[in-house]
């Protein structure tokens, strides 16, 4: 049997926020605003991940009210949704991982993301997409607000 997923996550720009991607955090500034680290591109994994095995979504399962999530790292919220009884039983086949920011550059650290997300999903690196792409200064995005995140993958029991 086989789910396919998909995932979307979003955050604004913050002043005095670190900025954290796939896991992986980026020297520069400004970091996203977000309950936890802010991290759309693990929130877009995770929301895939859920949205295979129709569980909901990222906020249903790491409530932004609940204060044990604040500041929280991500890759622990992926770590235990992973290990959540209703996924551990699905292994990921590949993951598909799209960062949609006009700045910073994702190239100097894509490979240490799909290293780590490779890693904490138990796959070996060449099924664990990340790219990124700018929007050519339109939206949000390319104003510089803020980060968004798609992510596809596959999931086969």
């Amino acid at each position: 049997m086989m789910r396919i997923g998909q995932g979307y996550d979003v955050h604004p720009f913050a002043a005095g926020r670190r900025l954290v991607l796939g896991g992986v955090e980026i020297p520069y500034h400004p970091g996203l605003a977000g309950h936890s680290d802010a991290d759309v591109a693990v929130h877009a994994l995770i929301d895939a991940l859920i949205g295979a095995l129709a569980l909901g979504d990222i906020g249903h399962f790491f409530p932004d009210t609940d204060p044990a999530y604040l500041n929280i790292d991500s890759m622990k919220l992926l770590a235990r949704t992973l290990a959540d009884p209703r996924v551990a039983e699905w292994k990921i086949v590949n993951f598909d991982l799209t960062i949609v920011a006009q700045a910073p550059k994702i190239a100097p650290y894509r490979e240490e993301m799909r290293r780590r997300l490779a890693a904490a999903c138990g796959i070996n690196i060449d099924a664990a997409s990340v790219k990124a792409t700018t929007t050519e200064h339109l939206g949000f995005e390319g104003r510089g607000e803020g980060i968004s995140a798609y992510c596809v993958l596959l999931l086969e029991r």
